[in-house]
């Protein structure tokens, strides 16, 4: 569901310079939310104008605000493989899949819903609890094992300088004084056997954990 945690050290010959401070990260965005991803899922579909199935997979999610104060829920969710391909949910997904997923899953989430219908202002408490659906595209056959990223669960933020900034050229997107880092759910899985199988296989979850990304 690749995951990388720089640390910068800063020395002189014979000085040795304070290690920097951490940022402050205002209290306001130290929110998080609880969310609960159900482990991916295929679906094979003929869609309008196809002559042929297709094949994606998709997480069931749902979220519910117990952080302590109303925030705005905006999620971010991304598939990034052992083979370095990158995979945004939602990305050339035809609206028609959303339906047909809502309605394999209409027993156990009845109000299920597409991803744009259930962002904005997240109150608080379990009967304001939205779920939704990230469907990706099928992603590189080659991959066995990808990991799931998911930001925009929680508005911790962490600003940390580029070693690799050059203050004598003008600070563009190449050349950023600095990043910033949020807090995002990384979940790993594996996916079994070879390329010829792994079509049929279940993925296998190995790790569920926060890292600054």
């Amino acid at each position: 569901m690749s995951i990388v945690t720089c640390f910068f050290l800063s020395a002189a010959w014979g000085v040795q310079e304070p290690a920097p401070e951490r940022p402050t990260i205002p209290s306001t965005l130290n929110w998080r939310l609880d969310v609960e991803f159900h482990d991916p899922q295929r679906i094979t579909v003929t869609l309008p104008g196809d002559r042929s199935e297709t094949t994606y997979w998709y997480m069931l999610y749902r979220v519910t605000n117990n952080a302590g104060m109303d925030v705005d829920f905006y999620p971010s969710v991304r598939l990034v493989t052992d083979t370095l391909q990158v995979v945004e949910a939602g990305a050339e997904i035809h609206p028609m899949l959303y339906d047909l997923i809502a309605d394999r899953h209409r027993q156990e989430y009845p109000f299920l819903g597409p991803p744009p219908k259930v962002t904005g202002r997240l109150l608080q408490g379990e009967e304001n609890s939205r779920a939704s659906v990230a469907v990706f595209r099928l992603f590189d056959p080659l991959a066995a094992g990808f990991t799931v990223y998911a930001a925009g669960i929680s508005g911790e933020m962490q600003r940390v300088p580029n070693p690799g900034y050059d203050p004598q050229k003008p600070e563009t997107e190449d050349n950023r004084r600095a990043f910033l880092l949020r807090r995002t759910l990384a979940i790993r899985y594996d996916l079994p056997g070879d390329p010829a199988t792994r079509a049929f296989t279940k993925p296998v979850r190995r790790t569920r954990e926060w890292v600054m990304r």
